[in-house]
């Protein structure tokens, strides 16, 4: 089912798999929707979502929809829940929020202090389509609230099935974490609405984020600026480094997992040894026969984003995979966490074979909201960070700034700005 590139003989890694995805494409068509929105307000939230959602939204959820989605959630699933925020939360309390402020004395009287704030407002996307994605409400919430972020508020697309209003289970998992700021919303209208705000609706965010499809992405490009924003995420795609000691019907039900995304979620098997590609893919062929989705994981492993490829040996699979930049990699090879150390780019990386995929996109306690399409070359997945900026601090004593206005005047007058020596001559204690 999955085509095979070998790489073993032809080196060239501009033969790796990508999904065939542009955000350029739809952004003539955002544009016009994010004008509309910004001119219409509500009423063009209520016809783009009756265009494209096929139902009248009801844009503010209802604080009492919320606590009933709470009452009526699973046991199973409330706990799930639950546990996820809690280790979501200490990993973003533990390991990723940093100091409010530390400050260095560069010399005497001369003193930088980094400052870490968080952003006032953020908007919260939760994509509702194919499958909604519950998951990215705690994914996206829980380190805004570490960060200290004063106003979150969610978007999620309005569903016909219920009367106009998001997914149960996604307002359920905001009931759970407190918030009641929640729009049925969907698409690039939403992003476009936290960015310039609707009159007696919703107020304007500093900061979008969280998932979503082409037209998220291209809204979030065409209104970077206009707000800040985490990432234009694409499909998303799953990457396994292996060797031939790994378990063919792991490393095949890890693929399936990832591809039953979406049709052009990639699939990425990275081994040296032949004997693992075929027992792997009579396994997901096993898989895919059975599995309830089976028509979207066709195209999602037949596509050009998913492959097998052979390498010569491992260290010839790190390059690739590092190449790749994959959004999760699982590494299951012999001493899975040295090789792991060894991986420069990945947006989340998987040890080992117990270690698996939908662990990280539920309740591991790291975040899923990770970088796609080779862009973990250059950026990070979302975390407490995401919701802070970093401001400096500097306080200079007058006999602090003489020892240096010697070297800032000269600075000032080899780059043609005589206003700039000037501000610190004018301040010279003799």
């Amino acid at each position: 089912m999955l085509r095979v590139i070998d790489l073993r003989v032809n080196q060239a890694l501009t033969a790796l798999p990508r999904a065939g995805y542009s955000v350029d494409h739809a952004m003539s068509t955002v544009t016009t929707i994010c004008d509309d929105v910004r001119e219409r307000g509500a009423t063009a939230l209520v016809e783009l979502s009756e265009r494209f959602d096929h139902v009248t939204p009801q844009l503010r959820v209802p604080k009492d929809a919320i606590d009933r989605a709470v009452e009526s959630m699973d046991p199973l699933v409330r706990q799930a829940v639950t546990e996820a925020i809690k280790r979501r939360r200490a990993v973003c309390e533990q390991t990723e929020k940093e100091p409010a402020e530390r400050t260095l004395l560069v010399a005497p009287g001369a003193s930088v202090t980094t400052r870490i704030e968080p952003v006032r407002r953020v908007g919260l996307y939760v994509p509702g389509g194919l499958a909604p994605l519950a998951s990215s409400v705690l994914m996206n919430a829980v380190p805004a609230q570490v960060a200290g972020v004063d106003s979150i508020a969610v978007a999620s697309s309005p569903q016909a099935r219920f009367d106009g209003l998001p997914d149960p289970v996604i307002l359920g998992v905001c009931g759970l974490l407190g918030l009641d700021e929640v729009y049925s919303v969907g698409g690039a209208q939403a992003i476009a609405m936290f960015a310039y705000g609707v009159p007696e609706l919703c107020e304007p965010v500093d900061v979008v984020t969280g998932p979503g499809n082409v037209y998220v992405a291209a809204a979030k490009r065409h209104l970077q600026g206009v707000i800040g924003i985490d990432a234009e995420a694409g499909p998303t795609e799953i990457a396994v480094l292996a060797d031939a000691g790994a378990n063919p019907l792991y490393v095949a039900a890890d693929l399936v997992s990832q591809a039953e995304h979406d049709p052009l979620a990639g699939a990425v098997l990275v081994t040296d040894s032949p004997e693992l590609a075929d027992a792997v893919q009579s396994q997901v062929e096993e898989l895919v026969a059975k599995h309830s989705l089976r028509e979207r994981l066709q195209q999602s492993l037949t596509g050009d984003q998913s492959a097998v490829v052979l390498v010569r040996d491992i260290d010839q699979g790190l390059a690739v995979v590092d190449a790749y930049g994959a959004e999760h990699l699982e590494v299951m090879t012999a001493d899975a966490s040295a090789v792991a150390a060894r991986v420069r780019n990945a947006g989340a990386i998987f040890v080992g074979p117990y270690s698996p995929v939908s662990l990280g996109d539920y309740a591991a306690g790291s975040t899923h909201v990770l970088p796609t399409g080779g862009t973990a070359r250059f950026a990070s997945g979302l975390t407490v960070r995401s919701f802070t900026k970093v401001m400096h601090v500097i306080d200079y004593s007058a006999e602090a700034l003489e020892v240096l206005a010697d070297d800032v005047e000269a600075f000032a007058m080899a780059e043609s700005l005589p206003g700039h020596a000037q501000a610190i001559s004018v301040r010279r204690v003799s």
